[in-house]
């Protein structure tokens, strides 16, 4: 067989993650602490588990709708509603999904024809370009800057967008920096939209994790609702990576292409997270609470750790990670990640991996446990000593 030709050109042209290759060489260390897993270390919630085991014991272990269980999106929209004041309908708004990366891959799926344009702002979230590359879409990514505190500007939007300008990725709270999009940052981006046929694809997977001040959502913006596919889940807000729950909300249009992709692809998400889902969302608002006030506590310390060895790095103000600056040590990101893994088993991610505007920085998460922060941080300020320039 000749699998060289066999395969599919444009699936061998997409690079990989550029974060596996850490993890993959931290399952081989002893003592090695990892700052790269973007995942709770919590488990999750002793009732939220209790609910699936009881649906195994119900023996409720049928496919589900396509759309995800009825009971479910109705209290996905009692959520949403609660906690940041929009509406949609359970019945044709709002979609279950395996996970919020299916939900992105799906919205460009149904929206993407040939050629159509799709700005992403970068450092973000490593799978925007692959799905839109694999929708037959072009990337057009639009750096932020660590001086805006990664924020996307109108002035840089306005400056991305061409008549082939089809959807506007809005990646906050932000994986990898911890921006945040005030309402006003909102606002801003929201005239430049007005008049235009740009979708906005809304990642808000981490939009409970805000420190400080509540979120927003660009779907509350006047003009925007009717433009705007919001994607959210459990894994960050109720430590429920391994159960594989998302949903996406939008304009009913929308919804139902992306509905039928995903039966052909998925058929429905599995069961029992989704009555784990349930109660996740009647009964969660304090494990949410509980979880985002430890996060802020190690927020705190890790930052005052790395400003302290003197490695600049502006206040997170979302999700669980911070971006510090490293080129004060005169290493290129990849360089510092690599021999900080080595030298001292501690596994950050490069900047790089996250585009390219991510150079000179690395992404460290403050999901692990206060010991291994603190233990991780006095290492890492004995590898910038002995490195010093």
């Amino acid at each position: 067989m000749n699998y060289d030709s066999l395969l599919s050109s444009k699936a061998k042209q997409i690079p990989p993650s550029g974060i596996r290759k850490f993890f993959d060489i931290i399952s081989e260390m002893e003592d090695a602490i990892s700052l790269g897993v973007g995942e709770p270390d919590f488990v999750t919630p002793w009732h939220i588990r209790e609910e699936g085991i009881y649906s195994l014991e119900k023996g409720y272990t049928y496919y589900t709708s396509n759309a995800g269980l009825l009971a479910l999106r109705q209290e996905i929209a009692k959520y949403l509603d609660r906690h940041y004041a929009l509406t949609y309908n359970p019945k044709d708004q709002i979609l279950v999904t395996v996970g919020g990366s299916e939900a992105i891959d799906l919205c460009f799926r149904a929206l993407l024809n040939p050629g159509d344009e799709v700005i992403i702002p970068e450092p973000s979230f490593v799978c925007y370009k692959p799905c839109t590359e694999l929708a037959d879409g072009v990337p057009v990514v639009v750096e932020t800057k660590a001086e805006n505190q990664f924020r996307l500007t109108a002035d840089e939007l306005r400056a991305a967008i061409t008549p082939k300008t089809k959807i506007l990725v809005l990646p906050y709270p932000n994986n990898p920096t911890g921006a945040i999009m005030e309402q006003s940052d909102l606002e801003a981006i929201a005239e430049v939209l007005r008049g235009t046929d740009i979708t906005v694809l809304s990642d808000e997977i981490y939009a409970v994790l805000t420190y400080g001040q509540p979120h927003v959502s660009i779907a509350n913006i006047p003009g925007m609702y009717e433009r705007t596919v919001l994607v959210n889940g459990f894994s960050k807000s109720h430590a429920m990576t391994g159960w594989r729950m998302g949903f996406v909300t939008g304009p009913a249009e929308v919804i139902g292409l992306m509905t039928k992709l995903h039966q052909y692809a998925i058929m429905s998400a599995p069961t029992t997270s989704q009555y784990a889902a349930i109660e996740a969302l009647r009964s969660g608002d304090s494990d949410i609470v509980r979880m985002r006030e430890e996060y802020n506590l190690r927020r705190r310390v890790i930052v005052d750790g790395f400003r302290k060895m003197g490695l600049s790095c502006f206040e997170p103000l979302g999700a669980f990670y911070i971006f510090p600056c490293i080129r004060s040590t005169g290493m290129d990101s990849a360089t510092f990640s690599e021999q900080l893994l080595y030298s001292e088993k501690v596994a950050v991610v490069p900047g790089t991996a996250f585009g390219q505007s991510g150079e000179g920085f690395i992404r460290c998460s403050y999901a692990a446990s206060m010991d291994n922060i603190t233990e991780a941080l006095s290492r890492i300020a004995r590898f910038v000593e002995n490195n010093k320039r």
